[in-house]
């Protein structure tokens, strides 16, 4: 059957195209096989990069750049929104913290600061908002929050009653948490954390452990950085009586969202779920004929992230075929039976090089979208 309406709901392409304009090239590939097919265009994400986009586009909001502090201390200028008549804040890590920001020679999780996320959080607090969301994916940081407890008024003393300098690695000597100047107006605000991973803040699937390499951490250094953030939550459970040394989710954002909770009183929340509730991705899905998702990668771990997963799981609740395409796609038997998929193109040719890939993910995705629609006719 010729599919009338489809559904457009990819995420990011890490590294190469943001969610919107991925959804914008699969529908130029699916209108050269399909030209008067109804196309509805519904870029999700997860909490990571593409968060603040996704949500203030389908909620018809506005958004704002903040001058902040970059992870290593160097000016970044953050985009932040509001929706909801303003009275809601939306935030991403990752825009004052995040990967993205740092070469691959500046990565260090031993040094690297949450302190913009704090600064955006007050730009939110200035503003007057009932209610904050704030994305924790794609991080480069792995201080626990403290950065950006400190930047809302909260100290991080040692034993000679000296504030410690950013980063992760100070965190052992961690002696006294004085909260006494923390933003009275963070008690007014309700926050939510959107992240969808449920790794704690120490231990083997911790923070450090899982992503402090990707982050630059070698072995020495995340056995280093755990120790430093067991001491953290110690002390913070010892001056601030709340526990976050196994909280699921806690090690997201190298602990960041274990500092929401502890300094913030914040409350986790799945990203991808939120996302698709504000663009209200069921009530789309289920009108629809066919439904298209992508990512950058189509691997075993797809299974257990919240977006591609999520959009295929909705549009089986719904009946409705789902296929996927990915810039590359480790197994496509093994993506299609793990995530319940029609079917899963690759974008990139097997012998083309990464970085020209990356380079030409836009037309690329275009004729992948083009093949697969192309394949379900047949």
């Amino acid at each position: 059957m010729r599919p009338r309406r489809v559904v457009i709901a990819p995420q990011e392409f890490k590294g190469s195209l943001d969610a919107v304009t991925a959804a914008s090239a699969i529908e130029r590939g699916v209108r050269r096989v399909l030209p008067n097919v109804r196309c509805d265009q519904a870029p999700v994400a997860d909490g990571g990069p593409g968060t603040v986009d996704t949500i203030v586009l389908a909620a018809h909001g506005r958004t704002s750049l903040a001058r902040v502090d970059g992870p290593l201390g160097a000016p970044v200028d953050a985009r932040w929104g509001r929706i909801d008549d303003g009275r809601t804040a939306v935030i991403e890590m990752a825009a004052a913290a995040g990967l993205t920001l740092l070469d691959s020679s500046e990565l260090d999780p031993r040094r690297a600061s949450t302190f913009g996320v704090g600064q955006l959080i007050t730009h939110a607090l200035d503003a007057g908002v009932e209610r904050i969301l704030i994305g924790v994916g794609g991080s480069a940081t792995n201080d626990g929050g403290a950065g950006m407890a400190e930047a809302l008024g909260a100290l991080f003393l040692d034993d000679d009653g000296q504030r410690l300098p950013p980063g992760g690695a100070a965190l052992a000597t961690l002696a006294r948490i004085d909260v006494s100047a923390l933003d009275p107006r963070l008690r007014r605000v309700s926050q939510r954390v959107l992240c969808d991973v449920q790794n704690p803040l120490l231990g083997a699937e911790g923070a450090s452990a899982i992503y402090g390499p990707q982050k630059g951490a070698d072995a020495q250094t995340v056995a280093e950085l755990d120790r430093a953030l067991a001491n953290f939550a110690a002390i913070v459970e010892r001056h601030l009586d709340v526990r976050v040394a196994d909280v699921p989710g806690g090690g997201a954002a190298g602990g960041l969202a274990a500092g929401l909770i502890a300094f913030c009183g914040a409350e986790l929340q799945s990203g991808f779920d939120a996302v698709s509730d504000a663009v209200q991705l069921r009530e789309r899905i289920a009108a629809a004929d066919l439904v298209i998702t992508g990512e950058g990668r189509l691997d075993r771990q797809s299974s257990y992230g919240k977006t591609t997963a999520g959009v295929a799981s909705l549009a089986s609740d719904a009946g409705v075929p789902c296929v996927a395409i990915a810039g590359l796609v480790d197994d496509r038997a093994d993506a299609m039976q793990s995530l319940g998929l029609a079917d899963v193109e690759q974008s990139a040719p097997t012998d083309m090089a990464l970085a020209q890939a990356m380079t030409q993910a836009e037309p690329l995705l275009c004729d992948a979208a083009a093949r697969v629609v192309q394949r379900g006719l047949s």
